[in-house]
């Protein structure tokens, strides 16, 4: 008989925090049975044995957010060999909120493991705000996806200059250019293999995932932020909204990615 996921769901109280408003977004409430989480922790296990198996430098890329958290806390508790293959690293891109790098000190005193962290080149950020201001990205598209590749995309090549694998925590669910998302692609930009592993989770079972096993999470979620970059280019996202409608919330849907990952806009 399935067994229902009462005693670790995403409780309504989660959901209605006096944190914030009710009329932002809030996390989900998981409806699944304890056995279809489960195969579904399973799964991501052998997803991410097979990555560590098939190459000796993977790294993973956190946002730091929920998604990101999910698969931090799987290959920090995962097995030995996933442990030792795959590294964990973030952005530090100098415009993060404080939450966002407070989660730095949760996951070292959680797990004892410290994520590296990779910044900016520092003369190129002042040649950029000396020439558009410190915050010229509101100013066009063009602009703003000059200075993610200053803060982001630069310092992601860097940490993946000697990867011969890296993943993500994007989700097919998170956006319209990530809708046909697949479980590895190829890095056309590093040409090394890119692997999603939580490409088909819903929001609701990266919640109850984080519920169940008592992950550490960016207390920005818990203000209405589903999805977290800058401080200043990430708004707290409306109750029905798309998950990244706060993201770069002055520009088209279309066009909401930094460079990190350019493929899923289709050209």
């Amino acid at each position: 008989m399935s067994t229902a996921l009462s005693d670790i769901s995403v409780v309504e109280e989660a959901a209605t925090s006096t944190l914030r408003p009710p009329t932002l977004w809030s996390m989900p409430l998981y409806t699944g049975t304890v056995e279809a989480l489960e195969a579904k922790e399973r799964a991501l296990a052998e997803r991410l044995a097979g990555i560590a198996g098939r190459f000796f430098r993977a790294r993973f890329a956190t946002s730091l957010a929920a998604e990101d958290m999910v698969l931090t806390d799987a290959i920090l508790r995962g097995s030995d060999a996933v442990r030792a293959g795959v590294r964990v690293f973030t952005l530090n891109t100098g415009r993060l909120h404080a939450e966002t790098l407070a989660v730095l000190d949760q996951v070292e005193s959680h797990y004892g493991y410290t994520i590296e962290q990779f910044t900016p080149d520092q003369e190129a950020v002042d040649n950029y705000v000396k020439k558009n201001g410190l915050n010229g990205f509101y100013d066009s598209v063009d602009l703003r996806k000059d200075c993610c590749g200053i803060r982001k995309v630069e310092p992601l090549n860097r940490a993946l200059s000697h990867a011969d694998a890296w993943m993500t925590g994007q989700r097919r669910e998170q956006a319209v250019t990530r809708a046909e998302l697949p479980f590895e692609e190829l890095d056309e930009a590093r040409g090394i293999p890119k692997f999603n592993p939580l490409a088909d989770w819903t929001e609701a079972e990266v919640w109850a995932y984080l519920v169940r096993h008592n992950v550490p999470v960016n207390a920005l979620h818990a203000k209405g932020y589903p999805s977290i970059g800058c401080e200043p280019c990430t708004r707290a996202v409306k109750a029905g909204e798309d998950v990244r409608a706060g993201r770069w919330w002055w520009e088209s849907k279309d066009s909401k990615e930094c460079g990190l990952h350019e493929q899923n806009i289709k050209h």
